[in-house]
C-alpha cells in the first residue's frame, strides 16, 4: 500500500499528550469478541477520535481496569488516541473478519498514545480490520497521523468565561495550519463536558467537512473541560 500522506501532514511535531509516559515492552494481547454486526462497506474518508484524557478518568481514576491511563503511575494524559475509524458515505464498516492479530510487543508499543490494551486491540479487530492493511500498517497511519497534530492548551482554554464548542474548534484550528474549522467535531457528554475532538480525514488524509453525526454540536453549545485535580 502506498501511503499518501503529504509532507504537510508529517510537518508538525507532536505537542506532547502524554507527559512522562512509561509503558511495559510488551503485554498479553486481549483476545475481541465483537459486539455488532459485520459492515463490509467501500471506505470513502477516516475519522479520528481524540478522547481527552481527564474526562475519561474522571469517574474512573481508582478502577483496575483503567489503571494504566488513569493511575498517574504511567505518566499523565491530555488527548489519547481513542481511535482511526474508516468511514464509508452514511455508515462505518466494522468487524471485518481476519485472521491477523497485533502481537503483545505491538499493542504495547501503541500504549503511550492510546494507554489501554484492550482499546488497542479492540480499535484494530473493530475498525483496523476494515481498512485493507494490515495492523502494522493501521497503526503506522494512526501514528503519523496523530504525531502530524499540534494540541492547545485545554488547560489554559477550560478557564475561558462562556466557552463553546465553537471555542474548542477555533483553538484546535490555530494550533494546526491546514485544516477547517468543518472539519473539527466535538463530543460532549450529557452534562455538556468535553469527551472527544474528532477530526474528519478524506481518502488521501487531508481534513473534509465532517456529516452530522461526526461534527457534533453547534460552534454557540456551551461546553466545559475537566481539568483533572
Amino acid at each position: 500500500m502506498a501511503i499518501g500522506l503529504t509532507a504537510s501532514v508529517m510537518a508538525a511535531p507532536l505537542a506532547a499528550q502524554s507527559y512522562q509516559c512509561r509503558m511495559p515492552k510488551t503485554v498479553s494481547a486481549p483476545a475481541i469478541v465483537p459486539d455488532g454486526p459485520v459492515r463490509r462497506l467501500p471506505v470513502t474518508g477516516y475519522t479520528m477520535a481524540l478522547s481527552w484524557s481527564p474526562e475519561f478518568c474522571r469517574p474512573r481514576e481508582g478502577q483496575r481496569a483503567h489503571a494504566l491511563q488513569c493511575s498517574r503511575d504511567n505518566g499523565r494524559f491530555g488527548f489519547v488516541l481513542h481511535g482511526f475509524w474508516p468511514e464509508s458515505a452514511r455508515s462505518w464498516p466494522q468487524w471485518c473478519p481476519t485472521a491477523r492479530r497485533p502481537t503483545g510487543a505491538a499493542i504495547a508499543r501503541q500504549l503511550c498514545a492510546s494507554p489501554s490494551p484492550r482499546l488497542v486491540a479492540r480499535q484494530w479487530a473493530k475498525h483496523g480490520s476494515c481498512s485493507g492493511w494490515n495492523s502494522r500498517t493501521y497503526f503506522r497511519v494512526s501514528n503519523i497521523l496523530f504525531d502530524s497534530l499540534r494540541f492547545p492548551d485545554f488547560d489554559r482554554l477550560s478557564r475561558k468565561p462562556d466557552l463553546t464548542a465553537g471555542d474548542v474548534r477555533g483553538w484546535f484550528l490555530a494550533a494546526n495550519g491546514g485544516w477547517r474549522r468543518d472539519a473539527i467535531g466535538v463530543k460532549l457528554n450529557a452534562r455538556g463536558w468535553l469527551e472527544e475532538v474528532r477530526l474528519c480525514y478524506n481518502r488521501r488524509f487531508r481534513p473534509e467537512a465532517c456529516d452530522r453525526r461526526r461534527f457534533g454540536p453547534a460552534d454557540n453549545a456551551a461546553v466545559r473541560i475537566w481539568r483533572g485535580l
